[in-house]
């Protein structure tokens, strides 16, 4: 891959990653709004959604930390 596409893939990461902090955020946000018991399973599932989130983030980091170090 050129240096063109390697910055251009580390400005990509960093959108990414924040962008999916940004929706998980948002997904707890609502989930904490969902109290009504009938809701629950609503809320369970925007939680895990906001937790599978997470976990996309931080491979996305992992991911810059190695451009990085492949950068230096």
């Amino acid at each position: 891959m050129g240096n063109e596409e390697m910055v251009k893939l580390g400005t990509l990461l960093n959108y990414w990653i924040e962008h999916n902090k940004e929706h998980s955020q948002e997904f707890k946000e609502w989930a904490e709004k969902m109290r009504d018991p009938d809701e629950a399973e609503i809320a369970a599932g925007m939680l895990k959604a906001a937790g599978e989130m997470d976990k996309a983030t931080e491979y996305l980091q992992e991911a810059r930390g190695k451009l990085a170090e492949k950068e230096n």
